[in-house]
């Protein structure tokens, strides 16, 4: 299993880097496109829709959002979006997510299945559109948010098997603790410090990170408080995912990454967190 993981991994390094460090924008908006529309494929199958039908779901997500690049952007990269439309996604995920994991696994199956299709629809949309998003802005920037959720999961990972006693939502995810979470916390805010200060001050980069933006624009309280919101979101975001499977007796989203599960597996933290990082990031231009 093990071996499996990394080459899955390799595979998947393999494909992002040149994505990511491409002179153009178009190759990473595609690879994302591809990966939100597995995404939603996945999710369709999680919430009991049956083969071609799960299948035309994720296609039709895909064209949405190629629809919406070609439309609303230029050379593989979005318009700027209002930041109200960040602080509406990151909101609804703040309040939606909350109450969602209030209601349990049992809590899910009871509403209707269009609803939970379109929610679903929606939150990968805007998570889609908030990565093109911090591509555009810089790849510093991008890097930077994806770096903060795998270092928060990183980090809880290790806390949790070293300290975890208290167990955060043990009809959820069984696996997870109060611990894993502050250490994941304490973790990333070290990472920020270091990024921050060292290589956006350091070095020659194309963008201000997240950290930057937060921490050294907004001021510590402000950066950092921000800054835990994101890494708490995240958790919701990973969470909410594991409601899906335990509502529907699913091990993982899929098999499409061997070793791995799902797309959507991987990426479930993402989805809260870029629209609220862009949220806050659009707070520096107010200061």
């Amino acid at each position: 299993m093990l071996k499996q993981r990394i080459l899955t991994a390799l595979v998947l390094l393999a494909v992002l880097l040149p994505a990511l460090f491409a002179a153009s924008a178009w190759p990473f908006a595609v690879l994302t496109i591809v990966m939100i529309g597995a995404a939603a494929w996945e999710w369709a199958r999680l919430n009991a829709v049956p083969g071609r039908s799960a299948w035309l779901f994720g296609g039709a997500l895909s064209l949405l959002c190629l629809g919406t690049l070609l439309l609303l952007g230029r050379d593989g990269q979005l318009w700027p979006a209002s930041p109200l439309a960040w602080w509406l996604a990151g909101g609804l995920w703040v309040l939606g997510g909350g109450y969602a994991l209030s209601q349990g696994p049992q809590g899910w199956p009871r509403l209707p299945r269009l609803p939970r299709l379109l929610l679903g629809g929606l939150a990968l949309w805007a998570a889609w559109l908030a990565m093109v998003q911090a591509r555009a802005l810089g790849l510093n920037f991008l890097l930077s948010i994806f770096c903060l959720v795998w270092a928060a999961d990183v980090f809880a990972y290790f806390g949790g098997k070293a300290m975890g006693r208290r167990k955060l939502a043990p009809a959820i995810s069984p696996g997870k603790s109060w611990e894993g979470v502050w250490t994941g916390m304490a973790g990333v805010l070290i990472m920020a410090l270091v990024w921050a200060y060292v290589v956006d001050a350091r070095f020659s980069v194309d963008s201000l990170s997240v950290y930057s933006l937060l921490l050294r624009k907004l001021g510590w309280w402000v950066g950092g408080l921000g800054l835990l919101l994101l890494v708490a979101m995240s958790v919701v975001g990973d969470l909410f995912e594991s409601l899906i499977k335990r509502a529907t007796g699913a091990k993982d989203s899929s098999q499409l990454l061997p070793g791995h599960g799902g797309v959507l597996d991987r990426i479930d933290a993402l989805l809260p967190v870029f629209p609220l990082a862009l949220a806050l990031s659009s707070l520096v231009a107010k200061q």
